[in-house]
């Protein structure tokens, strides 16, 4: 059987994330492969159309890898039959206007994540997409990393037991910007702009958690703008008006409790740049991007508290690494993949806008239990 083309139009790519993990890791990639396979043996070419403000870095991408069609005109782009796929990687201000005009467009939509800089907004778009009858997607690369996907098999396979709690680690020191440069770009660090580190990464977690450990019902926390002065990509001085590090207690399904702590004014003790360490009645693992290692309760050395003792347990050696037991691709890639089987051969997709919104209702649940200084139960969203 002859293989099929899907348009893409891709919005977004003149962004790092947009252009180093979508387009190239991910679309670009897919071409190189020959296409995404199906069940029934035949594959699927995607063909993107590259959309964005700014013309001169279009077309320098576009001449760079060699690709036909780019625009600055968005309504033109949507109006082209041949691009029946709509894919999101803006600035969070913008992107829920442009998902809106794409599914009354009548084109499936992906999107990056948080969808909406609220709530109320995330919501909206999943009952857009319901109403118009559009597929829809929101990226959810961690879950595709290969030491999460080792942590999925644990908890799966009953490695566990009981889960007790998890705690998670997220974060490294993004530069001022004054003597070296910022390693992230300065609208992350103005709540004007949409940014803010709670908003950015609780999506993240919500998924993570919900996907590996059950569903959030309840959240305290608190966010701090640790930092309150940078200087922007034109070595300008700002006032940072959005949180840099947000710290959260998360209760789930079973009574299992997360901790997880995110910032970008930590300086990094750890393996990876996030952990999450899992506590259960048989057995325990901190998983990582890549690495996910394990102690079971047969295995479990027992310390005794002596302050007056130097420590002689190396207790990180004590711990089994779990093997990957087969190649694991790059997550946003695989993702990519399954939302494609997804338009094409109504493959399985619970990754949708409501999932989406699931994750900003926790961002916004986060912020708000700060502002307040109390518990936030999370009641559960419908589209």
């Amino acid at each position: 059987m002859a293989g099929r083309k899907l348009g893409v139009v891709m919005n977004g790519v003149t962004g790092r994330m947009g252009y180093r993990q979508h387009l190239v890791r991910s679309v670009l990639a897919i071409r190189e492969q020959g296409g995404v396979p199906l069940s029934d043996g035949t594959r699927v070419q995607l063909e993107p159309l590259l959309v964005g403000r700014n013309a001169t870095k279009l077309r320098e991408i576009a001449e760079r890898h060699g690709l036909p069609r780019w625009t600055t005109d968005l309504d033109a782009a949507l109006a082209d039959d041949d691009h029946p796929v709509y894919f999101d990687a803006q600035l969070t201000q913008v992107r829920e206007k442009s998902l809106i005009k794409a599914m009354d467009a009548g084109r499936h939509v992906y999107t990056e994540k948080p969808t909406a800089e609220s709530l109320a907004a995330a919501l909206d778009l999943a009952r857009h997409a319901r109403r118009a009858g559009v597929k829809n997607g929101v990226v959810h690369d961690k879950l595709y990393l290969p030491g999460l996907i080792k942590l999925k098999r644990l908890v799966d396979g009953g490695f566990f037991g009981r889960i007790l709690s998890v705690r998670g680690e997220f974060g490294y020191w993004v530069f001022e910007g004054d003597w070296q440069p910022a390693q992230r770009p300065s609208w992350n660090y103005r709540a004007q702009d949409g940014g803010g580190i709670a908003l950015d990464m609780f999506p993240h977690w919500n998924y993570v958690l919900e996907n590996l450990f059950g569903h959030v019902h309840a959240v305290t926390a608190r966010v701090a703008t640790h930092i309150p002065h940078r200087w922007d990509e034109q070595g300008v001085r700002y006032d940072a008006t959005a949180d840099d590090s947000a710290y959260a207690i998360v209760e789930l399904d079973g009574g299992v409790i997360a901790q997880i702590n995110s910032s970008w004014a930590v300086r990094v003790n750890r393996d990876e740049l996030v952990e999450f360490q899992v506590d259960g009645t048989d057995g325990s693992a901190v998983a990582g991007l890549h690495r996910c290692r394990v102690q079971h309760r047969a295995v479990t050395p027992k310390p005794v508290w002596n302050p007056d003792v130097v420590e002689t347990q190396r207790f990180r050696d004590q711990w089994q690494e779990v093997p990957d037991n087969g190649v694991l691709d790059n997550g946003f890639k695989a993702q990519w993949e399954q939302f494609v089987r997804h338009v094409v051969e109504d493959g399985p997709n619970p990754y949708d806008l409501l999932s989406g919104a699931r994750g900003v209702q926790l961002a916004d649940a986060a912020l708000r239990s700060s502002r307040e200084g109390r518990r936030i139960e999370l009641p559960e969203l419908t589209a």
